[in-house]
């Protein structure tokens, strides 16, 4: 062959080669992101309508059926559609033909979304538009509890401090914590003080909206300072809002405390998570792009590790347990499939040698298959692709 005849001729030339492709290929292997399967991308994007109070069937008939029927005559490459529907909530996948510009087909499916508000019942909220990717799967969740800590505090202390903080991690992506109660300022309603007061469920309704405003309140200018004016339209205390008057009947006024009660509540819990028996919330981390997984692993559990040192002294209790660690599997998988590579390598250069008995070949194949495997993830790595298992069992 003309590479062999080449080689033979210019001895040092190959040699140097060889030396670069050992200098190359471990900093290669350094960089190329590491992950259990190659990045699959999957031409389908979500559409995630929401509007509290429908059926499945008032979503499908006056949500879906209209965004469906604007999709189809709007956004370029669609192959198919579906649609699920459950209570004030509604799933729509749109398929798309293979090598479409999945960029621009979520800038058509988004502006289209703006454009449908009008027309759908008043009080939709525009929806969330989401690019389905198969390597987008948790790849380690957070489980949060601690003795003497409530659901609240929890779901508070994971969704308004601790994802903030973990988002800053290169591919790391989070979405709202399971389980805990969230926050929210409930109103209590005495329907027989309201019926013997003469007055319903609105007139409450009423009064907060009316007597609860944002309205900014400008600057005013005291000779030559000028002041922030703040407005006391919205009551800063959930004790102020008890203290809100409705309206005179029988020549007394009536307050909220008087026919309801303003507390610091929650909605109704719709999901439960326990860690070690115990009430919890679970913080998931969903890989995004082309980052390691390892990488994203070792950045959040760090991140973790600093943050536990931050903590306010109402939260030491609190522990943060690392659960699912994805990471643990990759690299028990590279692992194995590296050393059967290397078993193999071992096993041809001994039959080479019992049965040619020659050592220099040996050892050329011995030097040759390690080079080939470094030439091989140098031309991967250009390609932009990943050290997974797919690539290293067809190296095996």
């Amino acid at each position: 062959m003309w590479i062999v005849r080449l080689a033979l001729r210019r001895p040092y030339t190959f040699a140097v080669l060889a030396l670069l492709l050992m200098v190359l290929g471990p900093l290669a292997i350094m960089n190329m992101p590491v992950d259990i399967f190659p990045n699959i991308d999957i031409p389908v994007v979500s559409i995630i309508w929401q509007y509290q109070g429908f059926s499945p069937e008032q979503m499908a008939d006056r949500i879906v059926a209209l965004s469906e029927r604007s999709l189809t005559t709007t956004v370029n490459d669609i192959e198919h559609i579906e649609s699920m529907s459950v209570n004030s909530r509604s799933v729509i996948k749109v398929f798309f033909q293979p090598g479409v510009n999945i960029g621009n087909a979520v800038a058509q499916i988004t502006s289209i979304a703006q454009t449908q508000l009008r027309q759908l019942p008043p009080g939709t909220t525009a929806p969330l538009v989401i690019q389905y990717n198969a390597s987008s799967v948790p790849i380690v969740q957070l489980g949060l509890s601690g003795q003497g800590l409530s659901e609240m505090q929890l779901n508070d202390y994971a969704l308004n401090f601790l994802r903030t903080q973990l988002v800053t991690v290169p591919g790391a992506g989070l979405p709202y914590p399971y389980g805990g109660k969230q926050r929210q300022v409930q109103v209590d309603l005495n329907l027989p003080a309201l019926q013997s007061k003469g007055l319903s469920p609105a007139d409450v309704v009423n009064a907060i909206g009316a007597q609860n405003l944002i309205l900014p309140g400008g600057t005013i200018k005291i000779g030559q300072f000028e002041y922030q004016l703040e407005t006391n339209s919205a009551p800063a205390t959930i004790q102020a809002l008890n203290d809100l008057p409705i309206r005179q009947v029988n020549g007394a006024m009536v307050y909220i405390h008087d026919v309801a009660h303003v507390r610091n509540g929650f909605p109704p819990q719709t999901n439960i998570v326990r860690v070690d028996g115990q009430r919890a919330a679970l913080l998931s981390v969903i890989k995004t792009g082309n980052t390691s997984t390892l990488n994203i692993v070792k950045g959040i559990l760090t991140k973790v590790d600093s943050l536990r040192e931050q903590l306010p002294a109402q939260l030491r209790q609190l522990r943060i347990i690392p659960l699912g660690d994805q990471s643990i599997f990759v690299r028990n998988s590279i692992d194995g499939v590296v050393h059967e590579a290397i078993i193999a390598a071992c096993l041809t250069a001994i039959m080479i040698l019992i049965f040619l008995g020659s050592w220099r070949s040996t050892l050329i194949i011995a030097v040759s298959i390690p080079l080939s495997i470094l030439t091989s993830l140098l031309v991967l790595s250009a390609l932009g692709e990943s050290i997974n298992i797919m690539t290293l069992g067809g190296l095996a």
